[in-house]
């Protein structure tokens, strides 16, 4: 291995452990090492900036004097980072980041552990070109040999307050994406780099192991990164804080043809559902749940965009991180907006800790909502009800969580997603004054067999005559037309059905200032997590709809008006019948257009529209109408192994249609009559498989299908996402 010229102190509290033997005399070997005691450093007879490198790598877990000796050395740490020094904190060394003054919050999982397969570190892909990790093709690196017990020390749960997660790691082949291992912070000039697994020495002993110059090549780029010149580390960041940052984020992730252009996508990383919708001083704040840790689910933060338009968005920083000392700390889950008596922005929302769902409440003085006080009072409501036997699981107490508030004369109301055990789910009524003192009232409505074991993210909307309330089930989001008495409480049904027939989840609505019920969802993947790693990201929300029900009770869902200013480039085509065999392609492409047209089936016939379209023709998704249904048939549609084939399939009433069609890169939208909607995901592998065909078959003679006032768009780039942070 080459020689650098760097100067390395290497840190130990007394005496050098077997483990801190090999790894100096392997740093001697690269090196100029000079072994610094903590002890020293925290009397002041050390000075750091002798050292262009300081390295901590520690075995042992660090009991308090460890821990105390750290904290007395925090004023040096700090002085020396802040010159631009770099530090090295790997295995249990990264336990005293809180002691040492790098972060306030420190690794939640500390221990020891084996693994029967060959363990290492995968890097997220949007740092793929770290240079930590330079010299490595493939993401997941195998570092360690299987069965050998070795110490660790990572994110979990929790995440740093300010360090940026560079890897997790991977076990054989699977990706264990929630073990976040190697962070990354910046201080002032200075970086530090906490590497807590997968970077043992001992471990490798007795063992025939080849990539324990895996092992060894992390912790060299790591050395030759942190003493070398400054201005050649990596400055890039993604928990940006500025309109740069986002910038290069979002560039990040633009050759990708997966990627939506239109819909709102979180910057990277991982998104679920939409959060605190509202429209405050004239401008659309949308929170969502997000995961600045990658693109999986867990330590779950409040994401934030605004819009002044509804299809241009903005990113701005995290607006609501869980608090490692509150009721939120294993997550801020799923929440609502409102402004309360005063005209206060208030967001009410699910805080997680251990196996209790707990309600919290937060402020803003802000007028962009940037910034959230929490309520001293947290949780506002303690525990769930103890009148319904509320169903308990093994991950929860009791599953309850998900709020929505409204206002009606001088009380305001509260909807909670809930269970009860051997009947179902349930939207338990809660009735306040003043928004933090709550009464119980009861269930509005619970569900009956097939409506889903738990209700979570329930929403009453009310339209004139009738109220909508709708629920997500897990599997799908059902909705229920009818009357809501919140005295009672009750909700007559009238009729239901679902809201969306494919990938669509816990959608939240608000009332506009012109009065439009605007509503979003949540459109999951539909590919493994390997895929979604190699991404970068995973899930983006639908396009916003309106929502209304009329004098009749029926429920009508349409794309709001204002996704009309992205047209572009117009194709239309003369109206025609189509027989079997018939097909015409459409000159557009890239994957981000809008089609709208209306068609009608004779008995037998079956009108097709490919999408997604290869070249060549080996991929293609097909919808597909025959006067009753609408099949979205995805058998064709990607030729990558792990990403879901299987049909979506939405009724239709009557021999004739009109039609919505919006594809965005992998998320393909459908509005029948403007009555169902069916959203799903689709990931062609190639990029240029964006070919559009319209086309007939027919099992009879007589099986025509009419083609009558098509029109397609292709549609600008909306999110071209901006901070004015």
């Amino acid at each position: 291995m080459d020689e650098l010229s760097v100067r390395v102190g290497f840190v130990v509290v007394t005496e050098l452990t077997d483990e801190q033997r090999v790894a100096r005399d392997w740093a001697t070997t690269i090196a100029s090492v000079e072994t610094v005691s903590l002890d020293a450093l925290a009397d002041g007879a050390i000075d750091l900036s002798a050292f262009d490198v300081v390295w901590w790598h520690c075995d042992l877990q660090l009991d308090d004097e460890r821990r105390e000796l750290a904290a007395d050395c925090a004023d040096a740490v700090d002085s020396y980072l802040r010159g631009g020094g770099g530090l090295l904190l790997t295995l249990n060394a990264l336990s005293a980041v809180e002691e040492l003054g790098v972060d306030p919050v420190a690794p939640d999982a500390v221990g020891t552990e084996s693994s029967p397969h060959p363990t290492g570190l995968l890097a997220k892909s949007i740092h793929a070109d770290h240079p930590l990790f330079e010299g490595f093709d493939t993401l997941g690196v195998h570092m360690q040999p299987p069965e050998v017990p070795r110490p660790f020390a990572r994110y979990e749960q929790i995440l740093p307050a300010d360090g940026q997660i560079l890897a997790s790691v991977v076990h054989g082949d699977d990706y264990l994406v929630n073990l976040n291992s190697v962070v990354e912070w910046q201080r002032g000039e200075g970086v530090v780099y906490g590497i807590g697994a997968e970077v043992s020495f001992l471990s490798h002993r007795g063992h025939e192991f080849e990539t324990m110059g895996s092992n060894e090549h992390v912790l060299r780029n790591a050395l030759a990164l942190l003493g070398g010149d400054n201005h050649r580390r990596p400055t890039f960041t993604d928990r940006p804080t500025d309109a740069d940052g986002f910038t290069a984020m979002r560039e990040r992730l633009a050759d990708d043809h997966h990627r939506p252009r239109y819909h709102l996508a979180g910057p990277a990383n991982w998104v679920n559902d939409p959060n605190g919708v509202i429209q405050f001083d004239g401008t659309y704040h949308m929170f969502y749940q997000y995961n600045p840790a990658g693109p999986f689910h867990g330590t779950i933060h409040w994401g934030h965009a605004t819009s002044e338009d509804l299809v241009h968005w903005e990113d701005h920083p995290v607006a609501l991180t869980p608090d490692p000392d509150g009721p939120d700390r294993d997550g801020c889950w799923s929440g609502c907006a409102v402004v309360d008596d005063d005209g206060t922005p208030t967001i009410l929302y699910t805080g997680g800790r251990d196996h209790h769902q707990l309600p919290c409440l937060a402020t803003t003085t802000d007028p962009m909502l940037r910034s959230w006080e929490r309520d001293p009072d947290n949780p506002i409501i303690e525990a769930a009800p103890d009148d319904v036997d509320v169903l308990r699981t093994d991950d929860w107490a009791a599953e309850f969580r998900d709020h929505a508030v409204w206002k009606v004369g001088d009380d305001w109301y509260q909807l909670i997603g809930s269970a009860i055990s051997e009947v179902g789910g349930v939207a338990l009524l809660y009735r306040s004054s003043d928004l933090r003192e709550w009464e119980y009232v009861g269930p509005l409505h619970a569900g009956t067999e097939g409506h889903g074991t738990v209700w979570e993210c329930p929403e009453l909307l009310e339209f004139g005559e009738y109220d909508l309330l709708h629920v997500s089930n897990y599997a799908d989001v059902r909705y229920f037309v009818g009357r809501a008495d919140l005295d009672a409480p009750d909700f007559d049904v009238e009729s239901e059905g679902l809201l969306d027939y494919g990938d669509f989840y816990a959608p939240q609505s608000t009332v506009a200032d012109d009065g439009r019920t605007l509503s979003w969802g949540w459109v999951k993947e539909g590919r493994g997590v390997e895929s979604q790693w190699h991404a970068g990201w995973s899930g983006t929300l639908s396009l916003p709809r309106e929502l209304s029900v009329d004098e009749h009770g029926t429920l009508t869902q349409r794309p709001a008006r204002e996704l009309e200013t992205l047209r572009g480039r117009h194709v239309s085509l003369a109206d025609q019948s189509l027989g079997a065999g018939d097909s015409t392609s459409l000159p557009v492409s890239g994957n981000a257009y809008e089609l709208n047209f209306d068609v009608a089936v004779a008995d037998g016939g079956v009108f097709e529209l490919d999408l997604f379209e290869s070249p060549a023709g080996l991929e293609r998704t097909t919808v597909g109408y025959d006067g009753e249904r609408v099949v979205v048939d995805r058998e064709h549609s990607s030729r990558t192994h792990d990403v879901d084939r299987e049909p979506r399939s939405m009724p239709v009433d009557g021999d004739s249609l009109s039609l919505r069609v919006f594809v965005d890169g992998s998320v393909l939208e459908l509005f029948a009559d403007e009555r169902r909607c069916l959203t799903t995901r689709v990931y062609p592998t190639r990029a240029d498989a964006d070919g559009v065909t319209v086309g007939a078959r027919s099992e009879t003679q007589d099986g025509r299908v009419e083609l009558r006032n098509f029109d397609a768009w292709e549609l600008d780039a909306a999110f071209d996402a901006r901070s004015r942070d």
